[in-house]
């Protein structure tokens, strides 16, 4: 069992902004922070930093271990930082490497939920599963999740072990999941843990205009000038929602992420007291029949959600 809403640290060592943001004592503060607020699922992964992040989150814990579920991930891995590069690798012999690492840097004795990062084209599901399922049986991880996974993938996985939680891009400009895996998910007793509520930042309707080119958003298909005035529209229409609610934009943001279903826990990031505060509230705010009514009618964005390019060839 956690919180409502989760915590994604993803941004506070990179992927977000230019290396002058990047704080690690402010960035403990706000998981500490985030912690006392009632949050109880930090979400990290070894490609975040690329490394740097989980160890960051096992600062940040350190001494209240027993009040958080810690979930990270294996599969993905960095090839260069700097132009957001990755390969996917989810071959058994990776993951039972990588999992030491990842509680060595977390610096704790077991990973409460583990993740297979990407499906490896390269790799059947049953083997990079089945070595998952030996983790758990070691002793070394609680529970087994899957990211971005289709229907098809969710069935070859669940074949072999429990899945608890999927994890996946949702939000109000991202709204593949309702079709297929949301309701895998609610008919399988998992979890359905979305990222990027917020749609990067975007759907709070502060965020730049021009970032800094270790900045992903730098090269992401919906922050490019043919396609943002189109989705600054999508944008407006929240903010009208919000301003009747007398909300955030992100508020609404996430509540209607938290409207989708009971085993919905999104997980918003970010690196500053204000926004992890503002973004929790959202959890107390209610929409009506006719909200999400409105949110729904919401136009499709205009580019591809995601701009992560990956190695597929020789590891």
């Amino acid at each position: 069992m956690v919180g409502e809403l989760g915590l994604g640290c993803m941004g506070m060592t990179g992927a977000y902004g230019s290396p002058a943001d990047w704080d690690e004592a402010a960035s403990i503060e706000v998981i500490r922070r985030a912690m006392d607020l009632g949050v109880t699922m930090i979400d990290t992964a070894e490609l975040y930093g690329p490394w740097v992040n989980e160890k960051l989150v096992g600062k940040a814990i350190a001494g209240r271990r027993d009040e958080v579920t810690i979930a990270t991930k294996t599969g993905l891995v960095s090839v260069d930082p700097e132009l957001g590069l990755n390969h996917v690798d989810c071959r058994p012999m990776h993951i039972k490497l990588a999992v030491d690492a990842s509680l060595y840097r977390l610096g704790v004795d077991v990973i409460d939920l583990y993740y297979l990062h990407r499906p490896d084209p390269t790799v059947p599901i049953a083997e990079s599963v089945g070595a998952m399922a030996e983790l758990v049986q070691a002793g070394k991880v609680r529970h087994i999740g899957v990211s971005e996974y289709s229907v098809q993938q969710l069935e070859q996985a669940v074949a072999v072990h429990p899945i608890v939680a999927v994890q996946s891009e949702m939000s109000l400009w991202t709204r593949d999941a309702l079709a297929g895996v949301l309701p895998w998910c609610e008919a399988n007793d998992a979890a359905f843990v979305p990222f990027s509520p917020l749609g990067r930042g975007f759907l709070t309707g502060t965020v730049a205009t021009t970032f800094d080119a270790r900045d992903m958003r730098s090269r992401h298909p919906r922050f490019q000038p043919e396609a943002r005035d189109a989705n600054d529209l999508i944008v407006a229409r929240i903010r009208t929602v919000a301003e009747r609610l007398g909300a955030s934009p992100a508020q609404v943001a996430i509540a209607w992420t938290l409207a989708q279903g009971a085993q919905v826990i999104p997980i918003p990031g970010t690196k500053r007291l204000k926004y992890l505060e503002e973004n929790l509230a959202a959890a107390d705010l209610v929409l009506s029949a006719d909200d999400l009514a409105e949110l729904d009618d919401l136009p499709e964005a205009v580019g591809h959600r995601s701009n992560m390019p990956q190695f597929l060839g020789a590891r």
